[in-house]
């Protein structure tokens, strides 16, 4: 639905007075062009949504519960959502209901939670697609992904250089009753960890294909995104070189066996597999990935979409297929990486990489300084109308919330771009005002950034949450 412009004019004052000028900065210092001199429009193509405050996340004593993920758990028939801090909550379908369900940092684990406020901590979790199948293999089975300051065990995947400030651990739990309110299994078991020579650029999302039916190819198959490594540009150059799982998406089998150390299996049909005699990691499905933020499954043709967070130019989003080449540190987005003029003459010039089919600048008017892309999922649902058929994904910091149409995909570019505004009992706001307005009333500063996330839930919900105020907002038809 669109809305008139006098109705977001607050919208605009905000947006306009936190944009940047029209340039950006390379690596080396030099002044870049802006690759889109067209900013994303703030009035034309705005869709509209209500809203209501769906479920509060405790405050873990004075810090805010840094939500990271939501995922529908099926077959219990509970959402879950964790925080970077360690704790792993279940929420009743109805929102009421809020249950601490398992804290990876308890100490009994042994795998105690790096935690800084942006970058490290508990990234990603996913349940297996057999959770609640009694007599199943990945029954009860489901898995994290977590950086930890336990860097005594040897790490299975090591950066191209020195140093090691902490390592990255997927782990698989399991829990005796599926159903039980709070997990009730032992340790986890160790299927692998990298270390990491930088503090950030760590861990992306873990995920199971939804799609995937029963005995399909992609039947119980683990997505691993994992970062470059860190330190800006890629400077061992990990997300080119087959050799290193940094940069990369992985696809694994967590109850096989035929991976190097024996906790995970390769799959035969993984991209690569082919070419692990050469050093070639059979475990990647895609590469040249910087920081694969978010990924996820479009529900009507199968198409996996990745959110790649930039450098300092451009944020994208790509299609991603089996030993796809995405790109970086040679290309950011569209564009060649590195202290030249970035400019239209440079883009999709390598017909071997697979370039964004939406991007968009740092410099936009909309954003803030620090710019992060997230998201990223098509719905097909009819619950909410005008978002039916778009592809949604978002900007982190500044919590602008964007889509493009989902069957006429772009070729790049920010063009397409509209915005995504909430209906607050009448007035148009943005995710940011929201916070705002809600840490004012808990007696807590005003943050002046949001970091958010959106994810889709069952019976066609969206959710959106975020690093400050505990809220976890639900649209409305």
């Amino acid at each position: 639905m669109r809305i008139p412009h006098v109705l977001i004019a607050t919208i605009l004052i905000t947006s306009v007075g936190s944009g940047q000028s029209t340039l950006g900065q390379t690596t080396l210092g030099q002044t870049t062009k802006d690759p889109f001199p067209s900013p994303i429009p703030a009035t034309d193509g705005v869709i509209l949504v209500k809203f209501v405050e769906f479920a509060a996340i405790p405050f873990p004593g004075e810090e805010a519960p840094r939500m990271m993920l939501l995922v529908d758990e099926p077959g219990t028939k509970r959402l879950f959502v964790h925080t970077m801090q360690g704790p792993l909550y279940s929420i009743s379908y109805d929102g009421k209901t809020v249950t601490r369900y398992l804290d990876v940092n308890a100490a009994n684990w042994g795998v105690p939670v790096q935690f800084s406020s942006h970058d490290r901590g508990f990234q990603s979790f996913a349940f297996h697609p057999q959770f609640n199948q009694r007599g199943a293999r990945g029954y009860g089975k489901f898995y994290t992904y977590t950086d930890t300051s336990n860097i005594t065990p040897k790490a299975n995947f090591l950066p191209n250089g020195p140093g090691h400030t902490h390592d990255t651990v997927l782990l698989e739990w399991t829990a005796k009753n599926p159903m039980a309110d709070r997990y009730d299994g032992g340790a986890p078991r160790e299927i692998f960890r990298t270390a990491k020579a930088f503090q950030i650029h760590n861990g992306g999302q873990i995920a199971f294909n939804p799609l995937a039916k029963p005995g399909s190819a992609d039947d119980g198959l683990l997505y691993v995104g994992v970062a470059d490594g860190g330190n800006g540009g890629d400077p061992y150059k990990h997300a080119q070189n087959l050799s290193y799982a940094f940069g990369k998406i992985l696809r694994i089998d967590p109850l096989g066996t035929n991976s190097a150390n024996g906790q995970y299996g390769i799959p035969s049909t993984n991209p690569f597999v082919k070419n692990v005699k050469s050093g070639t990691l059979g475990e990647i499905y895609a590469y040249g990935c910087r920081n694969p933020q978010r990924f996820s499954w479009d529900p009507k043709n199968g198409n996996m979409f990745m959110a790649d967070i930039g450098q300092e130019v451009v944020e994208k989003v790509t299609l991603v297929t089996a030993g796809a080449n995405l790109g970086w540190n040679i290309w950011e987005g569209s564009f060649k990486y590195g202290p030249r003029a970035v400019g239209v003459e440079n883009r999709h010039g390598d017909p071997e990489v697979t370039y964004p089919i939406v991007e968009f600048d740092h410099t936009d008017p909309l954003l803030q300084r620090t710019v992060a892309i997230t998201g990223v999922f098509a719905y097909r649902e009819t619950a909410i109308r005008q978002l039916t058929n778009k592809l949604i994904f978002g900007d982190n910091p500044s919590g602008e919330i964007f889509y493009v149409d989902a069957d006429n995909l772009p070729k790049g570019g920010q063009d397409s771009i509209r915005r995504i505004l909430f209906d607050d009992k009448g007035t148009t706001k943005t995710l940011l005002q929201l916070i705002q307005e809600k840490m004012q009333s808990q007696g807590k500063t005003p943050p002046k950034r949001t970091d958010m996330r959106i994810n889709p839930g069952p019976q066609g919900k969206i959710f959106v949450l975020n690093k400050f105020d505990g809220i976890i907002r639900l649209l409305v038809p």
